[in-house]
């Protein structure tokens, strides 16, 4: 029974968990140390958990992600979300002023506001009486996708709005930008890498499709951030500048850029953009201009928007950092997971201040889709200063001589002549003993985040392959120091330090082994989650895809890759050896059973006594599991009001489905 004391206390924490929040993430200027808000979010979740009718979506608890969608909704938008005027040069930004001027019939000068232009998913955030009820993106600007609960995860997004200062309006709906910091995509993108997967070329295409996730338990692992600029449809207060909505935003908790500036007139405009194309190559994140509001309501209004653009506004874009060269060649890498990317070797060239002589053409299909050849001139950018790319050919510059590209049939790595095959858009090499995947499998074994075999670098890795000391991860293991110490520069305290960090790797958990291995498309987050389903090492030999894929989150192309993992003779060689050379993994403990050990259940449709996670959280705490879809695996669908497919699948299986009273009775 929840007294009303308690539900006070649980909306009191919520508040002031969120007003540290904004404190910490949006302020930079935290009131509390870490172990204070450690404390108060531990006393949420122990009053959630004892009282689950309480469940929030918008609690600070649920920001780790929700169960995975079958497939966006659409948003229709109050107010249309309109793209903005380009000016490219200080001439079509004064033309700009001149247009507002004369429409206005206004006095010589117009103040403005100045922001810079983010290079990121801009998005749209509703809130009802202060609480965040709708999140999604700009789509066409009439109808976007909602991505609520992705939105959700992203620590600088208020799930409440701040009161303290000024009261909450009764409907406020916020135009923002979800961003990604260079540097965080760079430790993304070498994540990225290690597993085999394709990189993300900028900035704006890894927040865009971060955001775009179907599982948020994606987004929430993605390093994501939002800046506010606009406001859309507003019930309650009245703002006579732009510039007051901005202040506002920040006292209700809603993060502005630092870096917005009110401009008097055209010129504090071009000074500003000035200032701000200095100081982009300093900014943690990615922008590609300024954008410039009249700062008065009464005359947006009044000057209105023409097509799909308002009037009052302009994108003055920066120039960008793109630069032409010559491809002398087009070579081939292969990943640990025998991933082939196509790498352009070109004339150096200065790029935004970098040399760059190397450019990604990712696949294939994107060199096709160029039309990339060896000895075209072609015009180059550094994305987002991250990965330097090929925008286009300048095919005025042909002369015949130039040659098309194809990836190779056979392996291109010396020592492997194994067959390519293409899966979608990435060719792979299927051979097992490629010294280019060994290397990159070794790599990833021994990083930080695995088995964590400190000073086990790329070049010692180097040396083991190519001396043929290590031929399989579980190798490594087996490893004599006087072997280390015959080695190019390897002294004998060097080769002892390494035998003492291959010793300290033994025991780890199950979660990091599973990661370790190296299994396509398991991550961190996969491998816990499989870690917390199966808590045996040896349960794995034996499971089926559907018994994977009863697991949240674990679709078909995973449980795939995992069962295809374990059944390899040779994979079963390599673990039997890791165990027999002393490597102890620590599996967890197995749940108390409940009264549901061992049922699956799978949610469809509405219901009206429990959220869809407080049912599942319900399910999992007397011991049963939760599956995202329908298989011969599953014990009884649960079936709410408007049910799916979910429901006929049941029917099609004879799986036994419950109504919502029947699922109260079974847990009560």
């Amino acid at each position: 029974m929840v007294t009303e004391a308690i539900r006070k206390k649980v909306e009191k924490l919520r508040e002031e968990i969120e007003y540290h929040n904004t404190r910490y993430y949006v302020l930079d200027q935290p009131e509390i140390s870490d172990a204070q808000y450690d404390r108060l979010m531990r006393e949420l979740e122990r009053i959630e958990e004892e009282y689950p009718e309480l469940h929030s979506g918008n609690s600070p608890t649920q920001r780790v992600g929700a169960p995975p969608l079958e497939e966006f909704e659409i948003v229709r938008h109050s107010i249309p979300m309109l793209s903005l005027a380009n000016a490219f040069n200080e001439s079509e930004a004064r033309d700009f002023d001149k247009r507002v001027k004369k429409f206005l019939g206004s006095p010589p000068d117009i103040s403005y506001v100045a922001e810079p232009k983010l290079d990121g998913l801009a998005i749209e955030l509703v809130y009802e009486r202060g609480q965040f009820v709708v999140g999604s993106t700009r789509g066409d600007g009439v109808n976007g996708e909602n991505i609520t609960q992705n939105l959700r995860t992203i620590k600088t997004i208020p799930l409440q709005l701040i009161r303290k200062e000024i009261p909450v309006p009764e409907r406020l709906e916020v135009r923002g930008e979800v961003i990604m910091q260079l540097d965080k995509l760079k430790t993304l993108n070498r994540r990225r890498e290690e597993m085999g997967e394709p990189l993300f070329a900028n900035p704006r295409n890894a927040a865009a499709g971060s955001v775009r996730q179907l599982d948020s338990k994606i987004t929430a692992k993605r390093p994501l951030e939002i800046y506010c600029y606009g406001l859309g449809e507003i019930r309650g207060p009245t703002f006579k500048t732009h510039w007051e909505i901005l202040q506002t935003f920040s006292k209700w908790g809603l993060r502005i850029n630092p870096h917005i500036q009110k401009c008097q007139n055209m010129d504090e405009v071009l000074e500003y953009y000035h200032e701000m194309n200095e100081r982009r190559e300093r900014l943690p994140y990615e922008i590609d201009g300024i954008v410039i509001k009249i700062d008065r309501l009464d005359l947006q209004t009044r000057l209105g928007e023409i097509s799909r653009s308002p009037r009052w506004a302009l994108a003055f874009k920066f120039q960008p950092k793109q630069e032409t060269t010559k491809i002398l060649d087009i070579r081939v890498q292969v990943g640990r997971t025998g991933a082939l990317t196509p790498v352009a070797l070109m004339e150096p060239v200065r790029v935004g201040g970098v040399e760059v002589s190397r450019a990604t053409l990712h696949n294939q299909d994107e060199i096709d889709k160029k039309d990339v050849r060896i000895g075209d001139t072609v015009i180059i950018q550094r994305a987002g200063d991250v990965i330097p790319e090929v925008v286009q050919v300048v095919t005025s510059k042909r002369t015949g001589k130039e040659k098309k590209f194809l990836m190779p049939a056979k392996c291109p790595v010396p020592g492997c002549a194994a067959e390519v095959v293409k899966e979608e858009a990435i060719h792979r090499c299927i051979g097992l003993d490629c010294p280019a995947q060994l290397k990159g499998r070794i790599k990833h074994f021994a990083s930080k985040r695995a088995m964590d075999i400190e000073g086990l670098g790329v070049k010692l890795i180097d040396q083991l392959v190519e001396k043929g000391l290590v031929k399989d991860v579980a190798d490594i293991y087996y490893i004599a120091k006087e072997q280390l110490i015959a080695l190019e520069r390897m002294a004998e305290k060097s080769a002892q330090n390494i035998i003492d960090a291959i010793e300290a790797s033994k025991t780890k958990p199950l979660s990091k082994f599973l990661y370790a291995l190296g299994i396509r498309h398991v991550g961190e987050t996969t491998a816990e989650d499989l870690a917390r389903s199966f808590s045996r090492l040896d349960d794995f030999f034996n499971l089926s895809e559907e018994d994977l894929m009863v697991v949240e989150g674990i679709g078909p192309e995973v449980a795939a890759s995992v069962h295809q993992f374990f059944r390899d003779k040779k994979n079963k060689e390599s673990i039997d050896r890791l165990k027999k050379a002393g490597v102890k993994v620590i599996e967890p403990q197995a749940k108390e059973r409940g009264k549901l050990a061992g049922k699956v259940f799978v949610f469809t449709g509405a219901l009206h006594t429990f959220g869809r996670d407080e049912a599942r959280n319900i399910v999992e705490s007397l011991g049963g599991m939760t599956a995202p879809s329908v298989s011969k695996k599953v014990d009884f669908v649960v079936v709410g009001e408007d049910p799916g497919s979910k429901f006929d699948k049941a029917k099609e299986l004879g799986i036994q489905t419950l109504t919502e009273e029947e699922f109260k009775k079974m847990v009560g």
